[in-house]
């Protein structure tokens, strides 16, 4: 009798054990379960962000050449006009409006000039044919000739063609940190590097501006506050670059972007 009360214990311990064990095993199957749902969910959700960015870019891309364009085709064209009529008026340099009139071309030149460059710079076409670093070089002789800032710029390395979409993305995060510089930085002076290494590319911005405080600009839920900063981040994020910002009051700012290469 004994021996059947232990075999029962034994018995009933055996099963308090699988049924354990059997719960364990649902809880444990179960939070993975949970677990790889929430990592589909998060994957879906970053893929979906990233393609409305793209999106977003795309279209802004589409825009800015448009813009280009129509600039290019009529107020181009009518300033063309204006230069024109100007320089077959019929008088010499003793009329009176001689010098009023030479000034007038002066500035219609230069108003030409300044739209030709803009044109160029929105152009989204022209980015990719002539290349990132070339690119950059244009658009900072431009800023050069206004005088508002001292620059600096460097390649180093072998350059590495970029395909279209990195060359464009990384064009505008230029832009829009040039622009932010004249904006809000009162920086005197800017370098601008540009790094080819066999594994990545890197674009290094500095000023000696009045600096920021990066993480309050950046979670800024302002609708006016760090627009450009979170779309500097947007667009590195889409095409797989890391970014850093340094930034303390009165020591200017230095942005870091890296782009790893394909071998």
């Amino acid at each position: 009798m004994t021996s059947e009360i232990y075999i029962v214990i034994i018995i009933g311990a055996i099963l308090a054990v699988l049924l354990v064990g059997f719960i364990v095993t649902i809880l444990f199957l179960y939070q993975r379960r949970q677990h790889r749902q929430a990592l589909e969910i998060t994957r879906m959700k970053e893929e979906y962000e990233r393609e409305t960015l793209k999106s977003q870019l795309e279209i802004q891309e589409e825009t800015f050449k448009n813009i280009g364009q129509e600039l290019h085709d009529n107020i181009g064209q009518m300033l063309s006009v204006v230069k024109l009529s100007l320089a077959v008026l019929p008088m010499n340099d003793q009329h009176e409006a001689w010098e009023p009139i030479q000034g007038a071309r002066q500035v219609l030149n230069k108003a030409m000039m300044d739209l030709a460059n803009l044109t160029k710079s929105l152009h989204t076409d022209r980015i990719a044919q002539i290349g990132l670093a070339e690119s950059i070089h244009f658009e900072l002789e431009n800023i050069n000739r206004t005088g508002l800032l001292e620059i600096e710029f460097a390649v180093s390395g072998i350059e590495q063609s970029l395909d279209d979409q990195k060359s464009i993305v990384l064009f505008r995060i230029f832009q829009e940190n040039l622009n932010n510089i004249l904006k809000h930085s009162k920086a005197k002076t800017v370098h601008i590097n540009l790094t080819y290494l066999d594994d990545k590319f890197i674009m290094k911005i500095t000023d000696d501006g009045i600096g920021f405080n990066v993480a309050e600009k950046k979670n800024s839920t302002s609708s006016a506050a760090g627009v450009g900063l979170k779309s500097i981040f947007n667009r590195a994020k889409l095409i797989g670059a890391d970014i850093e910002m340094q930034s303390e009051a009165g020591r200017g700012t230095i942005v870091t972007i890296q782009l790893p290469l394909p071998h």
